[in-house]
């Protein structure tokens, strides 16, 4: 059993199973981090950005104005942002049976996969998964359909070119994998060849292992896995939260007694507290709000961004902001509104009941038809007619670099009234920031992620007790800025696998047993011997069926009776004979008994010798040994066989045939 690591990316991973004959790959996730080393696409002309001077080395020897851009103090990509893709070379992604996705956020890279690689196989995921992973995508093309880029930047990418740039471009890794965005007809076929599965429900991989989703209460939809064998169990643990927030809560039992668990996708932040964190972000935009600046919130259109209204909801009235509008913009906005409302059986328990009263599981359907929450698909529109401030502004995307967040960040940027809140995790604020400085608006990083921490990891690992775990190598060790912290890291004995990308990891765990079924009649022929006190065994003579990954015993079939013919015929070639097998032998030959026997019988003068195997009997008069070891008896004795064929049936007088 081997596990290819294909993403580097703890929380967006890609790694491929092989298993009993079968490749599965867990998980396709699109590190979209690679979009911060690019320049934002304006939605509307920006005079700044357009007059950025081009980038020439010092010694004027590499001159890549047209592909560079310095601002800031930095030096950007001018092009359509690129995303790094998973390793496409470490194994032929063609050969892949199945795709199992565990959340909306780890299936960006679908397209890459199943539209250029030469997939044929299946993709399973839940309903909401698929629905909210279509968004997420269509959101995603059409961010970067709206500001088309004419010139494509390679050059900077060559390897002798990159050294000489300043950093972080210097830096960047696996620049030659990064692609620009897929298209829509691409979306649109990755996703025909997904399969919907629901929670606990087992589908068969071609007879040989049986995976099965759960849910990990991390968002709607969300599942870990469980890929097992009759005798051989792996559980993959992705994206999961024991939180109480609005998905289904995470089901943990059927994790218990597993060979193998492979973790990924623990939260980004383990110091931070996402109930602290939530009411940190209120505070800071009431704070605004009063001052009279407008918020600006860059976020996935999916996901956290439920929870923030409902927590602004209950906290606006009691600050005495009910008036404040709030405004989501993003192509998907209304389509995401309302999936999160129809997918009522994939909501925690206190959400599905609402379902029934008849209420709306969320609140937004409430600010929705009060006018305090307005969805526009983008600035353009009707937006710009009814829009008013002091506001809030919830859009995408979060790198800052596409989507509407690039005209609010030029809009409001200049003025200390306004405040940027960054919720999500995924990027690092400060490098999202770069391209706009100096910047005058007010900037708080109150990042929520629900996923598992490593205190709450241990508790979890304690309780389902894995024979091995497997998990990125950022996982074994303290953060580099913090290397004092050794409870931000997992602490397992045994110590986990760790992986990075491009690694190739046997997993610790042979297949010892198969089952194999028995067809009635031959179970009838069977006669069992009892060899000691509640064990009996039986002999069987059989041929073994193997296909599709079942094995069936059968009885041997008889040779058919040849008909008399007077006719001469060609001589064909005749069945093998089926000869009667010899019975086996079990039990053990006791010393002193078995001296007793051959005294009897006239062998008197023996020599006993111990070993480390048994013991040997040298019969001295007839220059005869006999090695009595636990699982043989050996008796050496030249040219006398009717002594050899005596000594025989004595020891076997001692022994059980079966």
């Amino acid at each position: 059993m081997k596990l290819y690591c294909l993403s580097g990316h703890p929380t967006l991973p890609c790694n491929v199973l092989k298993f009993k004959s079968t490749t599965i790959m867990l998980d396709c996730g699109l590190d979209t981090t690679a979009a911060l080393y690019f320049l934002p696409l304006p939605l509307v002309h920006s005079p700044r950005l357009s007059k950025l001077p081009g980038w020439v080395s010092k010694d004027g020897a590499v001159n890549l104005e047209k592909e560079l851009k310095e601002c800031s103090g930095r030096v950007f990509v001018d092009s359509q942002p690129e995303f790094c893709l998973p390793e496409k070379e470490l194994l032929d992604l063609s050969t892949i049976d199945v795709i199992l996705i565990s959340n909306y956020h780890c299936m960006m890279a679908l397209p890459y996969i199943t539209e250029h690689t030469g997939f044929t196989g299946t993709v399973y995921a839940t309903e909401p998964t698929l629905q909210i992973g279509r968004l997420l995508m269509e959101e995603l093309v059409t961010f970067m359909e709206r500001v088309p880029k004419a010139q494509a930047a390679t050059c900077w990418k060559n390897k002798e070119i990159q050294r000489l740039l300043p950093g972080p471009l210097k830096d960047a890794v696996d620049v030659w994998s990064w692609r620009k965005c897929y298209s829509v007809q691409e979306v649109n076929s990755a996703l025909s060849k997904v399969q919907l599965v629901g929670y606990s429900q087992k589908v068969e991989l071609f007879g040989a292992v049986q995976v099965t989703p759960l849910s990990s209460g991390y968002s709607l939809g969300s599942s870990n896995w469980i890929i097992q064998s009759h005798y051989e169990k792996v559980s993959y643990v992705s994206g999961s939260s024991l939180l109480t927030t609005h998905p289904q809560p995470m089901e943990q039992s059927s994790l218990k007694n597993s060979d193998v668990l492979i973790l990924t996708g623990l939260t980004q932040i383990p110091t931070a507290n996402p109930d602290g964190m939530l009411g940190e972000f209120c505070s800071n935009l009431a704070m605004t709000i009063r001052a009279g600046g407008n918020v600006l919130v860059p976020c996935y259109s999916s996901g956290v961004i439920y929870d923030l209204l409902e927590c602004l909801y209950q906290f606006m009235d009691s600050a005495n902001l009910g008036s404040t509008p709030f405004y989501f913009i993003s192509p998907v906005a209304n389509s995401s509104l309302e999936f999160s409302q129809i997918f009522a059986e994939w909501l925690c328990q206190n959400k599905q009941s609402k379902v029934y009263l008849p209420e709306p599981p969320f609140p937004h359907a409430e600010l929705i038809q009060t006018n305090k929450l307005k969805h526009y698909p983008s600035i353009h529109g009707d937006f710009s007619s009814e829009f008013r401030q002091p506001c809030v502004v919830f859009t995408g995307h979060p790198s800052l670099r596409f989507g509407d967040v690039v005209h609010f960040m030029e809009l409001w940027g200049k003025s200390s009234l306004n405040t940027i809140i960054f919720t999500e995790p995924d990027f690092s604020y400060l490098d999202a920031l770069a391209p706009y400085q100096p910047l005058a608006m007010k900037c708080v990083y109150c990042p929520i992620d629900t996923r598992l921490n490593f205190h709450q990891v241990s508790k979890l690992l304690k309780d389902i007790q894995p024979l091995h775990v497997v998990c990125p190598e950022p996982y074994t060790q303290p953060p580099p800025a913090q290397p004092h912290r050794s409870d931000l890291m997992l602490e397992l004995q045994p110590p986990p696998m760790a992986y990075r990308r491009c690694s190739v990891l046997g997993l610790p765990f042979r297949r010892r047993y198969e089952r194999i079924h028995l067809l009635p009649e031959l179970a009838r022929s069977l006669v069992p011997s009892e060899i000691k006190a509640g064990v009996s065994v039986a002999t069987v003579s059989a041929v073994l069926q193997s296909k599709d990954n079942k094995h069936v015993l059968q009885p041997v079939p008889k040779p058919a009776p040849v008909p008399p013919s007077k006719k001469r015929k060609r001589v064909t070639e005749e069945p093998p004979e089926v000869l009667n097998p010899k019975p086996l032998l079990s039990g053990a030959v006791p010393l002193e008994p078995f001296l007793a026997m051959l005294h009897k019988n006239g062998i008197t003068e023996v020599k006993v010798e111990e070993t480390a195997d048994g013991h040997i009997l040298h019969l001295q008069t007839e220059d005869v040994l006999i090695q009595l070891e636990e699982d043989a008896t050996h008796i050496i004795c030249d040219n006398n066989e009717p002594l050899r064929t005596a000594l025989r049936d004595l020891v076997l007088r001692f022994l059980q045939k079966l």
